[in-house]
């Protein structure tokens, strides 16, 4: 469901949307390789100016409270009844049930982007009893997924102003917008077949600048990458409180199978096609696990 994040961007780069460049400097919130989504701690987000001409970079609890939440106790049960680190796509303005979302309001509203080095996300593998059969208990594998060649990426968000009672201060909290598993996504993140989702740099000037309809709005939201422009690495379970992604090998664990890289068919993908598709060779199909796919060295922080 993606609820662990990175924001570890160096002083010497830039967040770059279509022709704007915002230097980030003077945010000491872009540090952390790990954010743990359940600490609903400070994360970036990207939203509008009010004259709707520029956007800034601004720092929100990952954890949507909306206005009618009264009281800082109040926010904490919100939270933890109904997960408010992200939000389901596919209802964006209407429930499982026909009914008017929660999310309508600001998905019309309150859009904003919130900035990504890195996923995290769990591979579950059946434990093998003594009679060398699976068992229903598993093993958590964490990979770190990020995208090849970017040095990071953008999701949509939808964020609100809540007035924290116990500072009397405004506090803008996020909630990040989770779509169809692709095929690699379905592998490793094999407990929920789901994923963030992760947006072009066109879809996601037109997700926080302009003013697109409803029908659009969901289509934007339900984008699915290609897992052909995705590199994945397996990484230490401590991540959590390492608040880092140390690649770490497993040797025990099952390779994933890449034979379908260029030949994924997804119903909600809105990137670039490829230039060309390369033939796999015979022996390909399954990759280890330890491969990053891009071959980029170093750097694996986390979103």
């Amino acid at each position: 469901m993606c609820y662990y994040n990175g924001q570890k961007v160096t002083r010497a780069e830039f967040i770059k949307l279509k022709s704007l460049e915002k230097a980030v400097s003077k945010y000491d919130f872009l540090n952390v390789g790990v954010h743990n989504g359940f600490n609903y701690a400070p994360c970036a987000i990207l939203v509008p100016t009010e004259d709707g001409k520029d956007f800034d970079i601004v720092q929100a609890e990952w954890g949507y409270v909306p206005g009618f939440i009264k009281t800082r106790a109040e926010a904490n049960i919100f939270r933890a009844k109904y997960t408010t680190l992200n939000f389901k796509s596919e209802n964006l303005f209407t429930k499982e049930d026909g009914k008017r979302s929660m999310w309508a309001d600001a998905a019309k509203n309150r859009r904003c982007l919130v900035l990504s080095t890195g996923i995290v996300e769990s591979r579950h593998i059946p434990k093998i009893g003594k009679k060398g059969r699976e068992l229903k208990e598993t093993i958590k594998y964490p990979y770190n997924v990020q995208v090849k060649n970017q040095e990071y990426f953008y999701m949509p968000g939808l964020y609100n102003e809540w007035l924290d009672p116990e500072t009397t201060q405004f506090v803008n909290t996020v909630a990040i917008g989770i779509t169809k598993a692709n095929y690699l996504m379905k592998q490793i993140h094999n407990s929920k077949l789901r994923m963030p989702t992760i947006l072009t740099e066109d879809l996601a000037w037109e997700w926080l600048m302009e003013k697109p309809s409803e029908e659009r709005l969901q289509l934007i939201a339900r984008t699915q990458i290609p897992s052909r422009l995705l590199e994945y690495c397996t990484i230490d379970p401590d991540y959590r409180k390492a608040l880092e992604a140390t690649p770490r090998d497993f040797d025990e664990l099952p390779a994933l199978n890449t034979s379908y890289l260029y030949r994924e068919e997804l119903e909600f993908d809105h990137w670039p096609a490829p230039e060309f598709e390369p033939e796999p060779p015979e022996e390909q199909g399954v990759m280890g696990e330890q491969t990053v796919i891009s071959g980029r060295p170093g750097n694996l922080s986390l979103f």
